[in-house]
C-alpha cells in the first residue's frame, strides 16, 4: 500500500513537472491562449503604482520613498485575472481546494495544482509560505506576518518580480479586515525598506474585493507610504 501511495505520488509529481517545464517554456503569446480568464488578464503595465495613481502629482518625499511608491499597487478585482510572476493563495494546512480566493486559483489553475504540487507537498503549516500561504485563524500578528514575509522572501529566493496578495486570513477565518491591511501593508513596508532583495522587486500589488477592504486600503497606504505632495 505504502509503495503504491509513493509510486502514485511520484508519478503526479513528474506529470507536474513535465507540464511545468511546458508552460515556462512557451512564448508569452502561447502561454496567454491557456489563461482561464480569456482576453480578461491584466498586465503589470496596466496596473498603476501607488505614485501615479494619485493623478499623476508630483510629490516632495525623499527618493528612497519616492520609489518604494512605484513598487506598490492596490489592484480591485479578480486575483487569477493578473499576469504576475506570482499570487499567494490564503490556503489551509491541508492545501485542499476552498471557497473564496483559494476556490478560485484552484479553478484558474487546473487540475495539476491539486493533483501534484499540493498533494505531494503534504501540507502546510500556519505562517508558512511556500506561495500557498496558511493564515492564522482568529488574530494572530506574528502568524501573519510570517505569510507575508515569507512569500516575499520566496519571492526573492526564485528570482521573481512580481507578487500579489489577497486579504489573507479574512472572511471566515476571522481576522478583523482593518487589524489585517495594518498587519499586511506595514510587513511589506518593512520588507521593501530592509531586504537586499528590495531594489529588483518591480511591484507588490495588494489584491481586494470588498468595499470595506478598498476603503481600509485607501486610508492606511498613505499611513505606511507617505506622499506629500507640492
Amino acid at each position: 500500500m505504502l509503495l503504491a501511495l509513493i509510486n502514485k505520488l511520484v508519478r503526479h509529481t513528474m506529470a507536474f513537472n513535465d507540464e511545468r517545464a511546458r508552460y515556462l517554456s512557451m512564448p508569452l503569446t502561447e502561454k496567454r491562449r491557456e489563461y482561464q480568464c480569456g482576453d480578461d488578464y491584466k498586465t503589470l503595465a496596466s496596473i498603476q503604482p501607488l505614485r501615479q495613481s494619485t493623478n499623476g502629482v508630483k510629490d516632495s518625499m525623499d527618493d528612497s520613498m519616492d520609489s518604494l511608491c512605484d513598487k506598490i499597487s492596490v489592484f480591485v478585482g479578480d486575483i487569477t485575472t493578473l499576469e504576475v510572476d506570482a499570487i499567494v493563495n490564503a490556503a489551509n494546512k491541508h492545501l485542499m481546494p476552498g471557497g473564496g480566493v483559494d476556490g478560485a486559483i484552484y479553478k484558474a489553475a487546473g487540475a495539476q495544482l491539486l493533483q501534484s504540487e499540493t498533494q505531494t507537498l503534504g501540507g502546510c503549516p500556519t505562517g508558512s509560505s511556500i506561495i500557498h500561504t496558511v493564515g492564522p485563524v482568529g488574530e494572530n500578528q506574528k502568524e501573519l506576518e510570517s505569510c507575508y514575509k515569507g512569500s516575499l522572501d520566496l519571492m526573492a529566493e526564485h528570482n521573481l518580480k512580481s507578487i500579489a496578495f489577497p486579504c489573507i486570513s479574512t472572511g471566515i477565518y476571522g481576522y478583523p479586515n482593518e487589524k489585517v491591511a495594518q498587519v499586511a501593508i506595514g510587513t511589506v513596508s518593512k520588507w521593501l525598506h530592509t531586504s537586499q532583495y528590495a531594489p529588483q522587486v518591480d511591484r507588490v500589488i495588494f489584491c481586494l474585493f470588498l468595499e470595506k477592504d478598498i476603503d481600509i486600503y485607501t486610508k492606511l497606504i498613505p499611513t505606511y507610504f507617505p506622499m506629500n505632495k507640492l
